[in-house]
């Protein structure tokens, strides 16, 4: 059962807790409970219990995309209607991927058959969501978000603001499948934060198995859409990389690039400091989880007060990290007082590591609509850009849309944020026109030269 560490308070409490967690650091170590039917023991993460429905089985089904269960998933913004309830049937979903090092995976996420004709052209198509950072913690899984949209106690807090474009793209009359990404939820490993391979896999296998769900009006030959800003951003993107080689039997036809997270190495510099700053904590025992050699290289670098910061965030959601850790320097979190940044620069097994991350280095073959706030300066606008002349480069049709707007405050997210809000109806209009068979020609020559 994963360890729960209580938020570090006064300096000699967060010294004692220093030494007692750090001997605990999560990485990929840490051995789950297994009850006797061979899944994992049922977890409480940050007083939230987590449903039995997410213990993964000890034997995975051979085929990815393939179900191993579902349940009915009741949506809490939810209404009576003539055709069923608005804005539609939700199903939670258990399916089969592949991780990173080809392993494979049981990942969670929610499928929902809407209410709503679709009012495009063809038959209903399938939007996958990729969701935006939500935290590290199972209790901040996106299905749970769905059921539970805020989530507020004396120990944990969290919020569902995906569901907005979730509701959005129902009302639209598209099928909806979200994915839990890699590690949510499920209580076999930690959430692999921003690793481009487990993200892309997620999201397209997900597209495989709404396929089967019961009820579903979606099959084989319906388009798919992915739409994923942020976190979800990165998800998308590397997944519209990848489809050709991991999954041609999805029939994609475009996907939403929103604010994505395609350079590590500068998004880190980006966060370190900032009100997002708890999310160098999720990276990092990401990245441990994904490959374990790294443990050394880091316990060779980070201080006890930094080992208590990274075991606390693994269980911690968006809301907890911004009142915990914002703004916090990993200069505390280090032997030496160098940053995350200095590191990585020094160790060459890093660099390979994140340099491995890297968005853009593959063509994708359907249409791709990158947004990024001129402003952003939690997840770079420079390097979102880059994506864009990236893809552009190679022959890629890209639609890019950089959002101008004011400075509304250095480091505390608004910068990130507001952009994912007012460029949302524009996005989901561009995506129902690719889901609708609407060609779309690129834009990549009226790309300024500048940022």
């Amino acid at each position: 059962m994963r360890a729960a560490p209580g938020r570090p308070g006064a300096p000699g409490v967060r010294a004692l807790a220093a030494t007692v967690v750090a001997a605990l650091w999560i990485a990929a170590a840490a051995a789950p409970a297994v009850a006797a039917d061979g899944t994992s023991a049922e977890v409480v993460s940050r007083g939230v219990t987590i449903p039995s429905f997410y213990n993964p089985p000890t034997e995975l089904p051979e085929r990815n995309g393939a179900l191993i269960r579902t349940e009915h998933l009741p949506l809490a913004l939810s209404l009576p209607g003539s055709h069923g309830p608005l804005p539609g049937t939700a199903t939670r979903l258990m399916y089969k991927s592949t991780d990173t090092t080809g392993a494979p995976v049981a990942v969670t996420g929610a499928y929902i058959e809407p209410s709503a004709a679709w009012r495009g052209g063809g038959p209903r198509p399938l939007v996958a969501v990729a969701s935006g950072t939500m935290g590290q913690g199972d209790q901040c899984a996106p299905s749970l978000a769905l059921e539970h949209p805020l989530t507020v106690s004396l120990e944990t807090l969290s919020v569902g603001y995906e569901d907005i474009a979730v509701y959005r793209l129902l009302a639209s009359g598209a099928a909806v499948v979200v994915t839990d990404y890699v590690g949510f939820g499920a209580t076999d490993r930690l959430h692999t934060y921003v690793n481009r391979v487990d993200e892309a896999h997620a999201l397209l296998d997900a597209a495989r198995a709404a396929r089967s769900v019961t009820g579903a009006s979606v099959d084989a030959s319906s388009r798919v859409g992915f739409y994923g800003y942020s976190q979800g951003g990165g998800a998308t993107g590397a997944a519209a990389e990848l489809q050709p080689s991991y999954a041609p039997d999805v029939n994609l036809v475009g996907s939403y690039v929103g604010a994505p997270p395609a350079d590590l190495t500068a998004v880190m510099k980006g966060i370190d400091g900032s009100a997002l700053a708890g999310a160098l904590g999720w990276s990092i025992n990401g990245f441990v989880q994904t490959d374990p050699s790294l443990k050394p290289i880091l316990d060779a670098n980070i201080n006890a007060r930094g080992k208590a910061a990274l075991a606390d965030l693994s269980t911690m959601c968006i809301g907890d990290a911004l009142l915990g850790y914002g703004f916090t320097k990993s200069t505390k979190w280090t032997n030496d007082g160098s940053s995350l940044a200095d590191i990585i620069a020094r160790e060459p097994k890093l660099q390979t590591f994140l340099d491995g991350q890297r968005i853009g280095r593959l063509k994708p073959t359907t249409p791709v609509r990158l947004a990024t706030g001129t402003q952003d300066d939690i997840v770079g606008h420079a390097q979102a850009r880059q994506l864009a002349v990236d893809w552009c480069k190679k022959g890629a049709n890209v639609t890019y849309k950089p959002v101008v707007l004011p400075n509304l405050g250095d480091k505390i997210v608004t910068n990130h944020l507001v952009p994912l809000l007012t460029d949302q109806g524009d996005a989901i209009s561009w995506l129902t026109d690719r889901l609708s068979g609407k060609a779309v020609a690129s834009n990549c020559w009226t790309m300024p030269v500048q940022p």
